[in-house]
C-alpha cells in the first residue's frame, strides 16, 4: 500500500509517494494546475499507476492555528477529492512550514532558484508526507 501526499498550489500540485512499506518518502512530480478534471485526471493515473490507498493533503493552518483562506481552500479540495475517490482514505496534515522546509533543504543542495521553484511544491509534499510517516512510528 502506497500513500499519496499532496501540496496544493495556486498554480501546482506537488505530488510524493511513500515507498511499498511507508516508511520512505519521495517526490514523483509538479502538476501544473489546469481545470479541476484535468487535474483529477492526472492523479487518478497516478493513484492507479502506484497503488496508493491513502492521500495526505498538506493542510496549511495559520502559526496559531485557526483556519485561513488556504487552509479553507485545501477543506474543499479534499472534499473532492473524497468525493472523486471514494475507496481511499484522504486526510489533512497540518503542514505549517513545509514549503520552508522544502526550501532549506534545496537551498543546502545548491540549486538555483529557478530550479528550486520548479520543484518546491514537490518538496513540500515530500515534507508533508515523511512528516506523516515518522508520526505514524511512534
Amino acid at each position: 500500500m502506497r500513500i499519496m501526499a499532496l501540496d496544493l498550489g495556486t498554480k501546482t500540485i506537488g505530488v510524493a509517494l511513500s515507498d511499498a512499506t511507508g516508511l520512505i518518502a519521495r517526490g514523483l512530480e509538479t502538476i501544473r494546475r489546469g481545470p479541476i478534471e484535468s487535474d483529477f485526471s492526472r492523479l487518478a493515473k497516478i493513484i492507479a499507476d502506484n497503488e496508493v490507498k491513502k492521500i495526505v493533503i498538506g493542510y496549511p493552518k495559520n502559526m496559531n492555528g485557526t483556519i485561513g483562506e488556504r487552509a479553507q481552500f485545501c477543506e474543499d479540495f479534499a472534499d473532492k477529492v473524497k468525493e472523486r475517490f471514494p475507496d481511499l482514505e484522504v486526510l489533512l496534515w497540518d503542514e505549517r512550514l513545509s514549503t520552508v522546509a522544502a526550501e532549506k533543504v534545496l537551498i543546502s543542495a545548491d540549486l538555483r532558484r529557478d530550479k528550486r521553484k520548479k520543484i518546491i511544491d514537490m518538496m513540500a509534499a515530500v515534507v508533508i508526507l515523511q512528516n506523516y510517516l515518522d508520526s505514524r512510528k511512534k
